[in-house]
């Protein structure tokens, strides 16, 4: 009996991360082919070329595309879809795995659907408030089974006409590697990206695409809060949406400030490793919201992009302001959080990803999907 091919799509270093360990039980198997298709943010410069770090894994099949060849998102996904889809119809796969709420999950969804192609979706049923969640719930219905963090997300899928028999909850890929990986050391990790502060704190903000007439002030109150503070930040360069340039040019007036280390990106054990010992993270990411309280690293959560996944109260909400944000900050003093997850507590996701694999009639679901109603 041939091998099923899997073919994972990854467009930027949070969603690999996410999905190494789901591509890692793939790759070695025996019982299946992993195809891995890295484009987005993985292949510009000025986030480092992320896509050395996937070719350093040594995986099998990986194939790199460059669809990033002008700013219009809308453009980005036409030119993703257009190589996706060439490469789709070269290696003829069995299954096309996506991740999240991006445009490359969203394309590697459409191309499956006009190929006649399974499509999994990692992590539906999350919800936002901003754009990104439109994106995660159109993936959703482009989709023909659903790999969900938990009940309440898998919920969220049957509200959307879903059938039950193909969704299943296999926990969070990424806190799998946060609970049970042996992170660097964090002086290791303070030597490899030559990080000379004792005590310090991660900000990463991202834009919000509906915010972009905003974007600039927004940035401007919060680096004024952030230097104000007389605290020592590690700053990670915003995602690509439309805003991001704003943000990073105001990013990059802080350099020479010695109160401030800019990375674009870090690998992401690393970055683990610096968020499980750091004072606080703050902005606007969902590290803040979600990856943050896994080791009761304290947050302050910035502006509306996390509106609707935010469930710990210990976390901080404010808006973008200088004031408030020097106040937040000053009342923080080193108290840590209680660990939790807001995450299914599923011992091995990746594990819980192949049984499904495994089972036949995962290969036998109809490509016609039909909506099932709910019964009120």
């Amino acid at each position: 009996m041939k091998n099923k091919k899997l073919v994972f799509i990854t467009g930027t270093r949070a969603d690999f991360g996410k999905l190494k360990p789901l591509i890692d039980v793939v790759e070695n198997s025996d019982l299946f082919d992993c195809y891995i298709f890295a484009t987005g943010m993985h292949t510009l410069k000025r986030y480092g070329h992320t896509y050395s770090e996937i070719k350093k894994q040594k995986y099998k099949n990986l194939t790199v595309y460059k669809n990033q060849k002008n700013s219009d998102h809308d453009l980005i996904l036409a030119d993703t879809i257009k190589g996706f889809s060439k490469f789709v119809k070269e290696i003829k796969p069995d299954m096309i795995i996506v991740h999240g709420d991006r445009l490359e999950p969203l394309a590697g969804a459409i191309v499956g659907l006009f190929s006649g192609v399974l499509v999994g979706h990692i992590e539906g049923g999350e919800i936002s408030g901003t754009v990104d969640e439109i994106i995660r719930h159109g993936i959703t219905k482009l989709s023909h089974i659903h790999f969900v963090s938990n009940l309440e997300a898998k919920k969220r899928i049957m509200q959307m006409g879903e059938n039950t028999k193909s969704s299943f909850i296999i926990g969070s890929p990424e806190i799998e590697i946060m609970k049970e990986s042996i992170l660097p050391k964090i002086q290791d990790t303070k030597m490899r990206y030559n990080i000379p502060y004792e005590s310090y704190a991660i900000f990463i903000f991202h834009p919000v695409v509906t915010e972009f007439h905003s974007t600039r002030k927004q940035i401007k109150q919060i680096i004024l809060g952030l230097k104000e503070s007389k605290r020592k930040f590690i700053i990670i360069y915003p995602n690509n949406d439309k805003g991001s340039d704003i943000i990073i040019e105001e990013i990059k007036k802080l350099r020479g400030n010695k109160n401030f280390r800019i990375f674009p990106s870090l690998r992401f054990k690393y970055f683990l490793s610096l968020l499980k010992n750091a004072d606080f993270v703050i902005g606007n990411s969902s590290t803040v919201v979600r990856e943050a309280e896994v080791y009761g690293t304290p947050a302050i959560n910035i502006g509306t992009r996390q509106n609707n996944r935010n469930k710990n109260k210990e976390i901080i909400n404010i808006f973008p302001n200088r004031n408030e944000i020097l106040k937040v900050i000053q009342k923080i003093n080193g108290k840590r959080f209680k660990p939790k997850s807001y995450f299914y507590p599923v011992k091995s996701c990746s594990a819980e990803f192949y049984k499904i694999l495994l089972k036949d009639e995962i290969w036998k679901i109809n490509l016609q999907k039909q909506f099932k109603d709910i019964k009120i």
